[in-house]
């Protein structure tokens, strides 16, 4: 399916709730687009076609880059490697903080999860402040892999989140988003 049409068909199911989760706010559900058989598929599809053969892993950002990752991970058969919140893996980990509106908080992956130069794409739900996708990015950096790519679903224009990437990045790597808003 082209990109526009796939970018017609996922945004047909994402469902828009006005002031949550607090006045001002305008939210973009994707659960909707989940629960949607034809509709998850393309925008699995969607994630990972723009980086075609130019990955090894999806970094599945948590918690709904998980799926996203997952369902994209089923249809190209590469791996997944969870980003997990802090204190969620057993084994020895790397962390990287980030800022949040009001404190900090943490991502972390295994260190010996993947080996050395792994190509990571990313994926997320959505790209607002690029907080959690660039401590992803850092993370697999860390690691001594390569970081292939971002792809979210929704990327938030006013909130600056690719400025963000390219200021700390710069051209290092592509961010992908199928929509935005």
């Amino acid at each position: 399916m082209n990109q526009t049409a796939a970018r017609e068909l996922v945004e047909r199911h994402i469902a828009t709730i006005p002031d949550f989760p607090e006045p001002g706010i305008v939210f973009r559900d994707l659960t909707p687009v989940f629960a949607d058989g034809p509709a998850f598929h393309t925008l699995s599809e969607s994630l990972t076609a723009p980086f075609a053969g130019e990955f090894d892993v999806l970094a599945g950002v948590e918690a709904r880059g998980f799926l996203l990752a997952a369902a994209a991970s089923a249809l190209c058969g590469a791996g997944v490697l969870p980003v997990r919140k802090a204190g969620k893996l057993p084994r020895e980990v790397l962390r990287e903080e980030y800022a949040l509106e009001y404190g900090t908080a943490a991502l972390e992956v295994h260190v010996d999860a993947l080996p050395a130069g792994s190509r990571v794409l990313i994926v997320d739900d959505v790209l607002a402040t690029g907080g959690t996708v660039g401590a992803a990015a850092r993370l697999v950096q860390r690691a001594g892999w390569h970081v292939a790519g971002i792809s979210v679903a929704v990327e938030l224009d006013d909130l600056g989140g690719r400025a963000a990437l390219v200021e700390e990045f710069g051209d290092e790597f592509r961010v992908f988003s199928l929509l935005q808003y």
